[in-house]
């Protein structure tokens, strides 16, 4: 079975055809998708963003589609950065940027619990007919550690694993993960 993906991001793409593999379906990107103008995010929250992406990115897909919307929330901050988390430090700030201003507005605050939040929406032919939420606790650091990952993974410790996101690799990582989480959920529907 094939099931298209709208995400321009590397590294969400890995991960999406990581679990494909596993659940033996084959996750494949929007064709194009570069050309197509992106939606306006409007959404208020996870599940309302996915909804939106998915169903418009879906009239340009030759069979079911699916689109996320993922971010951090920390507690401390009331839930942000929550639907801005890529946004965070602008429009086009990079991930460095936006891990600089959480760690600002997070400051010396011991209260540091946080979560990875993944919203998978599925439609076709401009039609949302399923979501699928994936989280992850954890904790922010009060610095990056490790190369790996991407977004906030850095500054997202995991006490099972007694190391950040960014310490792990891609596969062990996944089988945790908020989107790995949401994903499975997903898959599971499409084999099941």
């Amino acid at each position: 079975m094939k099931i298209w993906c709208a995400t321009g991001n590397p590294g969400k793409l890995r991960e999406f055809r990581l679990a494909g593999q596993v659940l033996g379906i084959e996750v494949e990107p929007l064709p194009d998708l570069r050309s197509i103008e992106a939606p306006e995010e409007t959404g208020a929250t996870f599940e309302e963003n996915a909804r939106l992406k998915a169903a418009y990115y879906s009239r340009f897909a030759p069979g079911p589609l699916f689109a996320d919307d993922s971010g951090l929330e920390v507690d401390a901050l009331g839930g942000e950065p929550g639907v801005f988390s890529a946004r965070y430090a602008g429009e086009h700030a990079t991930d460095d940027e936006n891990n600089a201003l959480l760690l600002r507005r997070l400051g010396d605050n011991p209260h540091r619990t946080a979560r990875f939040v993944c919203v998978i929406g599925l439609a076709v032919d401009g039609v949302a007919t399923h979501v699928f939420r994936g989280t992850v606790e954890g904790e922010i650091l009060y610095e990056t550690r490790g190369p790996g990952g991407f977004g906030y993974d850095p500054l997202f410790y995991y006490p099972p694993f007694g190391c950040s996101f960014g310490e792990v690799e891609g596969e062990r990582k996944f089988g945790v993960s908020h989107r790995g989480n949401a994903l499975r959920l997903l898959l599971e529907h499409l084999g099941g």
